[in-house]
């Protein structure tokens, strides 16, 4: 049991670890990331059981509605949900860069409960596939949406339309990638490429989130000049 949890745990420490590590402009509060890891555990549970309680009340007749659409736009929005309730307007949310992080953690607490439940379901010889695939995608979504919320609360006089991108662009990144699973009957073809442009889109965003805390940085030192 012991290799097990680690082998499931060991991907999402490491994948925060390089969002952590590029953060150049201040130390986020442990005890804070911590708590948005948890969180993101937390959640893990009753979206299960709202999936549980609709595939076994029949409410959707096709497949591919509950297992890419409903699904999709479920984890999502309990994700933007608690980045929006409990983060969004906390004195530790500094800069745009920190988004990335809460994101990521809350993505990623998400994403290591589901991993843990599912080795001990079918075993250890799924843990790489699913480091490469389920672990990383969520990071990435998280990323993405805690992109959005940096710009929301320090780049805009309209935070309304960077939240609903937060939540529909990882909606839109979470459908595409489960839509891939779910249609190619040789899935490999059509989840590598978009796991490239994943992870391309998602650095991307950390780019443009360090930049966008350099000029907030910038303003902020001017100020107290």
């Amino acid at each position: 049991m012991l290799i097990l949890l680690t082998v499931a745990i060991a991907p999402s420490l490491a994948l925060f670890s390089y969002f952590y590590l590029r953060d150049q402009f201040s130390n986020e509060p442990s005890k804070l990331l911590f708590q948005c890891f948890v969180y993101g555990a937390i959640l893990t549970f009753p979206i299960l059981f709202i999936q549980y309680v609709f595939d076994e009340e029949g409410v959707f007749k096709h497949a591919f509605s509950q297992t890419v659409l409903f699904s999709s736009i479920l984890e999502e929005f309990f994700k933007w949900l608690v980045l929006l309730i409990g983060i969004y307007r906390h004195v530790d949310f500094e800069d745009p860069y920190d988004g990335i992080l809460y994101g990521a953690s809350v993505s990623l607490g998400f994403a290591t409960v589901e991993n843990i439940l599912y080795l001990v379901e079918f075993g250890l010889e799924t843990a790489f596939i699913r480091a490469f695939l389920p672990v990383s995608s969520h990071a990435l979504f998280g990323v993405v949406m805690g992109y959005y919320f940096g710009r929301a609360k320090f780049t805009s006089n309209i935070p309304a339309k960077w939240l609903i991108l937060a939540l529909f662009t990882s909606v839109g990144l979470h459908i595409a990638y489960n839509a891939l699973l779910f249609s190619h009957t040789n899935w490999l073809y059509g989840i590598i490429p978009f796991m490239l442009f994943l992870w391309w889109f998602g650095l991307r965003k950390v780019k443009q989130a360090h930049l966008l805390s350099l000029s907030h940085y910038h303003d902020q030192n001017s100020i107290h000049q």
